[in-house]
């Protein structure tokens, strides 16, 4: 990693601003909540290769350039100080789970909470898990990875990601096992889960990376304001197969291969009492 003196600092931040909030509103377009028009089977003609040439509003899926998930390469990352927390202010709430075929989602209905990121606030709406990992660090593939999709009251999107290795089992997918198992081979379906506390997920925010990338499933929408947590947490094989046995998909895994950086800036923010 290298540090930066104060005006280089201040020239990224602005940079990552004018990303931030320069995109209109008619960018948006959320993640398709019915995944059997691709797949992740390397070869497919409905394979990560195949996305941009299926639709033309996938089209962004091949000729993108701040595509996701990407490497969070040393080399590439610049280290900040940032003076606090990563605002996060959320809530249990109402919430069904539904099984999209190639994944498990956790749906919000109602107010869960939202997140604040340059002052612009991102209301949380769902969550779902990747395994292996999406996202690498200095190449590492960990064993899985949970995103958390905001989405701002301009059509915004923001996304929060964890991730996990194997050890002990999160205590946010046992709490949802029982609905996970009765999803199993049900595409489609739909469960209440009753009351879920997005605060149960346990993201550490003391350090975290933060670029502009895209969603990681079509339509692959871009300039998602992505925030990585640094902190791992544990997950159980046991949870990381349920989760995989719930889809009706006969892939092993529905990670999205790393996608080109293009000299994007990445930023790891740490409290200085971290970085000692």
């Amino acid at each position: 990693m290298k540090n930066m003196k104060s005006n280089s600092i201040l020239s990224l931040g602005f940079l990552l601003f004018m990303l931030i909030f320069s995109h209109p509103s008619s960018t948006h377009a959320q993640e398709v909540e019915d995944q059997s028009g691709f797949d992740y089977l390397r070869g497919s003609t409905m394979g990560p290769d195949r996305w941009g040439a299926m639709r033309n509003d996938w089209s962004l899926c091949s000729n993108g350039t701040m595509q996701s998930p990407i490497d969070m390469s040393s080399r590439r990352v610049v280290m900040v100080d940032h003076p606090k927390n990563l605002y996060r202010n959320y809530k249990p709430c109402n919430a069904t789970m539904l099984n999209r075929g190639h994944d498990i989602m956790v749906k919000w209905i109602g107010d869960a909470g939202s997140i604040i990121i340059n002052d612009t606030e991102y209301a949380l709406k769902q969550a779902h898990w990747h395994s292996p990992s999406e996202h690498t660090i200095n190449g590492i593939r960990f064993d899985m990875e949970l995103h958390m999709v905001h989405l701002s009251i301009d059509n915004k999107i923001a996304v929060i990601a964890v991730l996990y290795t194997i050890g002990r089992p999160s205590h946010f997918l046992s709490r949802l096992a029982l609905n996970i198992s009765s999803m199993i081979d049900r595409k489609g379906m739909r469960e209440h889960s009753g009351i879920v506390n997005p605060r149960e997920i346990q993201m550490s925010s003391r350090m975290y990376y933060r670029y502009i990338g895209s969603l990681t499933v079509p339509p692959c929408t871009e300039k998602v304001v992505w925030t990585i947590s640094r902190r791992i947490r544990t997950v159980s094989i046991r949870q990381v197969k349920l989760l995989r046995e719930a889809v009706n998909d006969y892939a092993e895994h529905n990670a999205r291969p790393v996608q080109p950086d293009n000299l994007r800036d990445i930023l790891l923010y740490a409290q200085a009492r971290e970085r000692k």
